[in-house]
């Protein structure tokens, strides 16, 4: 059957697939499934019960929830009769609700549970809101639905023949790491396409049927993904929350995951933290097949000793790392933000492929991929091209996209979207390099920032290399404007009391030690250590230890983890001048 809109993908996972489970969520301690054929009747029932709503096409209907299928019911419902979702992150303020609200017209609201419910209500107005789980006095989700009963699904028929690819199906308010959030419009045709190329290059080994989702489905990364595992045929079971992960890991047993960078790092940290807490040859043997795997390269050989050796460590050391994440993981796909290379070779070395992907928002998202074999991979890349989707490298270095799955524009935002979209071409705001057709991503146009000398720095490249200290959880490097950059540090604590057990110093408390000489001393070496990978004028002369770490809910972080580094700046002023002052 031929595909051009998105909720096209139900009746073709039917006729290919026909899962058993294809969607799949934990409730009072057990799973609730769905079939393939269950999505499709209760989405066509949601779908009328849109139409006895007086929903009409182009009608705004905000959906706002941690993973659910019900998440997805609503929005493959609401593409079925033209109207136009408008995902918004449970984690984001009542005011940025009112906002998203009013900036796009929105007229129905879904939310997830009491929490997203009282601060979306505080703001919502006139604007019926509708809650998946049961909340006294508000319509739940399942007496919305039931307005489709016995309903003529002639007239459901007749709506979805008038869907056209190039219809728009939602508006995406980016999160933004500075600024009000913009809405991107994207089509049909825009994810769909996306979602078509992808298809194709995901060769993952046999036997794949199986997905942990825990990645926000309101951002196009997961959202996109969700369409992908419709059309390939996959089961997806949805966490319970990012504290459950490790649980359900182990209990859903995934071949597959998505992950954001900041998310790998902590899996990672704990891994060594476990190491560190080893005596004797069992701490020896970990460390020593850590340090194997750091130098892993999955595309080159390595030689028969290091194969062996390789051997023995994934017999008697990484094997755990896997059982860790559930024993049967094939692929973790990476996005939204750079990965540590070191991070992908110790992870491949472990039998678990971590695979780079590049895209935005505004591409819906996927401009490259890596193909996840030993022939094709590159560390340290984000992976080819994807068919159809073109890309050149500007004279200052930023990546400039043009393709199907480039959006409309911003919802609203004639200048920004002129802005955006000059010459038929996206510019991404990313500066990166190509070779052939693979994609390396160098840095952030606009994080980058020039010395008073001069010289320009580039900050997200020195980051993820002083990251790859054990004892640094969080980084920021600043300098805009100043004689030499020099960075806010967040310390790894957990790192930090495993040193200061090992070196004999008394543990006292976390602010305590990051005003200690030995301690400072350890992070001077740590420092220096990474300096020697950057020109000197880009070495970070001076730093400040902090005593809190960045989060999403103290503002620092986005919902997928990127530093808003006008937020930083901002609150650390008084810390950044101390240390120019000093």
């Amino acid at each position: 059957m031929e595909l051009t809109r998105l909720f096209d993908l139900i009746p073709y996972q039917i006729a290919n697939f026909d899962k058993e489970i294809a969607l799949a969520k934990k409730e009072n301690g057990s799973w609730t499934t769905f079939s393939s054929r269950k999505v499709k009747d209760i989405v066509d029932q949601l779908s009328l019960a849109f139409l006895n709503s007086e929903i009409q096409p182009g009608d705004k209907v905000a959906i706002i929830s941690n993973n659910c299928p019900e998440w997805n019911f609503v929005d493959l419902a609401l593409q079925q009769i033209g109207a136009i979702s408008v995902p918004m992150y449970p984690t984001i303020t009542s005011s940025d609700y009112e906002y998203i609200f009013d900036h796009a017209s929105v007229k129905m609201i879904f939310v997830g549970d009491q929490t997203i419910y009282d601060k979306a209500k505080v703001v919502s107005g006139d604007r019926s809101i509708i809650t998946f789980e049961d909340i006294e006095g508000v319509v739940r989700f399942n007496d919305f639905l039931a307005k489709g009963d016995n309903l003529d699904l002639m007239v459901l028929e007749k709506s979805k023949t008038s869907i056209k690819p190039e219809d728009l199906f939602t508006i995406i308010y980016t999160s933004g790491t500075t600024g009000r959030p913009k809405g991107v419009m994207l089509t049909h045709h825009n994810v769909l396409s996306n979602v078509l190329q992808v298809g194709k290059i995901f060769t993952p080994d046999k036997g794949v049927s199986r997905v942990l989702s825990f990645l926000p489905l309101c951002h196009i990364y997961e959202r996109s993904a969700s369409f992908a595992f419709l059309f390939m045929g996959f089961s997806v079971y949805y966490a319970e929350s990012m504290e459950a992960i490790g649980d359900n890991l182990k209990e859903v047993k995934p071949h597959l995951f998505n992950t954001v960078p900041r998310l790998l790092e902590k899996i990672y940290d704990k891994i060594v933290a476990k190491g560190y807490e080893l005596t004797g040859v069992k701490k020896t043997l970990f460390f020593w097949a850590l340090d194997l795997g750091l130098k892993y390269d999955p595309a080159n050989s390595m030689g028969a000793w290091y194969d062996f050796q390789l051997k023995l460590a994934n017999k008697i050391i990484f094997s755990k790392w896997r059982e860790a994440l559930g024993g049967e993981v094939l692929q973790i796909n990476s996005g939204a933000s750079a990965l540590q290379p070191r991070l992908s070779r110790v992870f491949w070395a472990a039998g678990i492929k971590v695979c780079e992907g590049y895209g935005l928002t505004e591409t819906s998202p996927v401009i490259s991929a890596s193909i996840c074999n030993f022939e094709e991979i590159r560390i340290g890349w984000v992976g080819k091209l994807i068919e159809d989707v073109q890309v050149k490298i500007a004279s200052d270095g930023e990546i400039l996209v043009k393709g199907p799955n480039v959006m409309q524009g911003y919802y609203r935002e004639p200048e920004q979207t002129a802005e955006a979209l000059k010459d038929g071409w996206f510019h991404t705001g990313d500066i990166g390099e190509l070779d052939g057709t693979y994609l390396r991503i160098t840095d952030r146009k606009k994080e980058m920032f020039k010395t008073s000398g001069g010289k320009y720095v580039a900050p997200q490249v020195m980051e993820n290399k002083f990251k790859e200290s054990s004892l640094i959880d969080q980084l920021v490097v600043v300098g805009e404007n100043k004689n030499y950059p020099a960075a806010l540090i967040v310390p790894n604590f957990e790192a930090l009391k495993e040193y200061c057990k090992h070196k004999g110093i008394p543990y006292t408390s976390d602010l305590e030690m990051i005003s200690k000489q030995e301690i400072m001393e350890k992070y001077d070496r740590e420092i220096e250590t990474a300096n020697k990978f950057f020109a000197k004028w880009e070495q970070v002369k001076r730093y400040k230890l902090l005593g809190n770490s960045w989060s999403i809910e103290t503002g620092e972080l986005t919902p997928t983890m990127k530093l808003k580094r006008k937020v930083i700046h901002q609150k650390y002023e008084s810390e950044i001048e101390g240390i120019y002052k000093a």
